[in-house]
């Protein structure tokens, strides 16, 4: 099928440019059903964006649930295949209910899925087309990338209780340094157990420019396989004219149930939040009784949407 690229809006010419980057690099297309049932999601409801999904009963008296994830949806339905590689990308509707307003809503995204036989060069191919994903986006990006072992090793040298570990948690996402003392302080936790997370997350910056002081933190502490994991995927990077648009930054945290290893998000210097998030997933698929390894991500197209509608209504009004 031939298609018209002059008719497409803004938005199909974006979705259509990523699809294509994604098959080129040997991606196929999986397509999805609206909906499944509701007790899957349920049972993980974690691993979602909102806990509130939205469900109707069918004409069999099932509980139903109109899709609330493609990742979840995609591990479901695929066959678990630890010693191949499933590489697949989509560009779906997920529905969800707004945190703010209550209301439903219809969210476009664009993504793939590598799972199977995954190793670091896999890591390092979807970091890649993370990347080429937000440059088809915008020329002005950034992609931050944290490893979890890491994180979660420094946080162990602190506290293995978990009402002190999520605030902490917390304060990691917000670059809260004070507040780790705080909590630390009021804890009893001795200085030279949390100040390490404090020098951790004050490294951030060009991966060039913060890998040999990560490594001189995070050697003494036995380190060395994750620094490894780092290295392999970054070196995707090395020498390229994108090295430094790929930061690294140990404040961008994920629930440690369901991901491991390497997550990353990406940001457009037009909007406030990430357009783009993904990482390992290995986690979730040991909870659903997976043995295959994981490493996926999505684009956020409603959020570019809304973007190109402002800068629209913004032309108009001139």
């Amino acid at each position: 099928m031939t298609i018209d690229y002059a008719v497409l809006d803004d938005l199909e010419k974006l979705s259509f440019a990523l699809r294509t980057i994604y098959m080129h690099a040997g991606y196929a297309r999986y397509r999805m059903g609206k909906f499944e049932e509701y007790d899957f999601y349920s049972r993980n409801k974690d691993f979602l964006i909102s806990d509130n999904i939205i469900t109707f009963v069918d004409t069999n008296g099932r509980l139903m649930a109109l899709k609330p994830d493609v990742t979840l949806a995609i591990v479901k339905n695929r066959k678990d295949d630890p010693d191949t590689l499933q590489k697949l990308c989509y560009d779906e509707n997920v529905y969800r209910v707004s945190k703010t307003t209550g209301s439903f809503m219809e969210i476009r995204q664009a993504g793939l899925e590598c799972m199977g036989s995954v190793d670091m060069k896999c890591v390092g191919e979807v970091l890649s087309l993370a990347a080429d994903s937000l440059a088809a986006c915008g020329a002005d990006y950034v992609l931050e990338i944290s490893h979890l072992d890491i994180l979660s090793a420094f946080l162990a040298r602190i506290t293995d209780e978990g009402g002190l570990r999520r605030s902490l948690l917390q304060a990691v996402s917000e670059k809260n340094l004070h507040g780790i003392a705080a909590l630390c302080g009021a804890s009893g936790v001795p200085a030279e157990a949390w100040e390490p997370l404090c020098r951790l997350l004050e490294l951030s910056g060009p991966f060039e420019e913060v890998l040999s002081p990560l490594e001189a933190l995070c050697g003494p502490m036995g380190l060395n396989r994750e620094l490894e994991e780092l290295r392999t995927a970054l070196s995707v990077f090395s020498g390229s004219p994108r090295a430094g648009k790929i930061q690294l930054d140990f404040s961008a945290v994920s629930d440690m149930n369901y991901y491991n290893g390497l997550i990353f998000r990406g940001f457009l210097s037009s909007l406030p939040g990430s357009v783009l998030s993904g990482g390992q997933y290995d986690n979730l698929m040991r909870r659903l009784r997976r043995r295959s390894g994981a490493v996926g991500f999505a684009v956020y197209l409603d959020q570019i949407a809304r973007l190109e509608r402002s800068v629209g209504e913004e032309a108009g009004e001139c």
